[in-house]
């Protein structure tokens, strides 16, 4: 009886792993139209989400300028802020740079702090504001731009020193 049960564990296991095998080569062959171009290799439910709203009207398409003069397209919602712009654009770059050099390890918070985006030459500088306020819309273009942010503004003061020695000497 148990070695039924166990070619039953072995055969729904095998027709799993081949469901798994056909789903995922119908998927690669499915990424390989080029109407689906702009689907990334590995989609999130996100990603495609992002691009069925694209589709509907209710997202919208920003070419993105690097300072080196290349440009990349990113959707992000209509009702996108300046953050979800900049996660956009930090995915897109993760996984332009994996597809050309495999893992490489880029440093957002010295990006972030040397450079805002800017769209008219009006920075973007508060990650709250809505992208509509600064008058993006559908293709849009924002750029890099050269910014260095000020100490007075910085969220998070200097770290004090940890003095862990500071008043042994005066119990002994």
């Amino acid at each position: 009886m148990e070695s039924g049960s166990k070619t039953e564990e072995n055969v729904g296991y095998s027709s799993i792993t081949a469901k798994k095998a056909q789903l995922q080569s119908m998927l690669s062959a499915l990424l390989d139209d080029p109407i689906l171009f702009d689907v990334p290799k590995k989609p999130t439910l996100a990603d495609v989400d992002t691009l069925i709203n694209l589709e509907l009207g209710s997202a919208m398409k920003i070419s993105v300028t690097k300072v080196d003069n290349t440009s990349f397209d990113v959707a992000v919602l209509n009702s996108a802020t300046v953050k979800d712009l900049k996660l956009a654009i930090r995915k897109k770059i993760n996984e332009i740079e994996q597809a050309k050099m495999g893992h490489r390890h880029i440093s957002w918070r010295h990006v972030w702090a040397n450079f805002c985006l800017a769209h008219h030459n009006e920075k973007l500088i508060d990650d709250n504001s809505m992208l509509t306020e600064y008058g993006i819309h559908n293709n849009s273009k924002v750029h890099f731009f050269p910014c260095v942010v000020s100490r007075a503004s910085h969220k998070h003061s200097k770290r004090k020193k940890h003095r862990f020695f500071h008043g042994l000497s005066k119990r002994s």
